[in-house]
């Protein structure tokens, strides 16, 4: 059975029910916007933020459930999509899990607006029903979420990122959409303020080690649906590049800057640059880091008793580290 497989058996009814709930949170009065809204539907992900919202309600609850536990994770699932839509427009991406995006068929201005629209409906799921503490958690991971874009955008013009500042773009970026559902995932539940912040920092942990192994894909000739030297290519400092331009000689870190600046786009300098961040220990030293996040959300999952859904979560925090896509 794939990892996948076995992190939902314990939760299958609840995540069929979930996807019907789902499809029709998405309905609308108008044609054009139920024709991408099922199109988007059709075409999901794994679903591993829905997941962690029910293993952790559930966990939390010794197996008792909510309805607020199914809104809460529709409005992850809604902002979730309503990001990624947004990131296709904002990267002038044509694909997305191997199929045409929405910007690709539809165009940027109907993309953008089937964005806002995505999140505005997971906004009012919350209000129409006054789950305000659920809202509190999802807004805060919007505005997390955009800043830490912007501050990429800002860095990557000036290639000054440090350490800190890398750990801090990908908290904001997209471990604080994993916080959230794990912190939705305990409050949907009744749960009190700091067994729900205790679950948000796992989720925040499992998060920034999710991005660190997706960072190292960029170094790796895996087939994962992204191109080997792409962050390099969109001059994006990422961990392993960070590290050896703090441990080279000042020679060497000129040569890395001028590379990444101004010879992005040259192959062959995008593979030297790759060996050489392999050569300097910057691939040895972020899986090190990576390791560091995944071994204190597991210390985390210790305080809890032993349940299914308690192996179900260790099994994603492992698959988070251990997948090759």
């Amino acid at each position: 059975m794939k990892p996948i497989e076995q992190i939902k058996q314990p939760i299958l009814d609840e995540m069929e029910l979930f996807e019907s709930k789902f499809r029709e949170a998405m309905v609308t009065k108008v044609p054009l916007l139920n024709r991408i809204t099922h199109y988007i539907v059709r075409r999901k992900g794994k679903q591993m933020r829905p997941m962690f919202v029910f293993l952790v309600a559930k966990m939390v609850s010794n197996g008792n459930f909510d309805e607020r536990t199914y809104r809460g994770a529709s409005i992850i699932e809604l902002i979730h999509t309503a990001t990624l839509v947004h990131d296709d427009v904002v990267d002038d991406s044509n694909r997305r899990r191997g199929f045409f995006s929405v910007n690709a068929l539809w165009k940027n201005k109907i993309a953008v607006l089937v964005g806002d629209f995505l999140l505005s409906k997971g906004l009012l799921l919350s209000i129409d029903n006054e789950d305000f503490d659920i809202l509190k958690l999802i807004s805060v991971a919007v505005r997390e979420m955009s800043e830490g874009e912007l501050l990429q955008i800002e860095k990557a013009r000036k290639l000054d990122i440090t350490e800190d500042v890398y750990f801090e773009i990908i908290r904001q970026k997209t471990a604080t959409l994993i916080a959230a559902c794990c912190g939705i995932g305990a409050a949907s539940v009744g749960s009190e303020p700091e067994e729900i912040e205790k679950m948000r920092l796992f989720g925040e942990l499992i998060g920034i080690a999710f991005q660190i192994k997706d960072d190292l894909f960029d170094y790796t000739n895996a087939k994962i649906g992204k191109p080997t030297g792409i962050d390099i290519k969109e001059q994006k400092m990422t961990l392993p590049l960070i590290y050896t331009l703090n441990n080279c000689t000042s020679k060497d870190k000129k040569w890395l800057i001028n590379s990444v600046k101004n010879h992005n786009k040259d192959k062959k300098r995008v593979k030297e640059v790759i060996a050489f961040v392999k050569e300097n220990g910057g691939i040895e030293y972020t899986i090190s880091k990576m390791k560091e996040y995944q071994t204190k959300a597991l210390d985390i999952l210790k305080s809890y008793p032993e349940s299914t859904y308690k192996e179900s979560l260790l099994i994603m925090v492992n698959y988070v580290i251990e997948r090759k896509i």
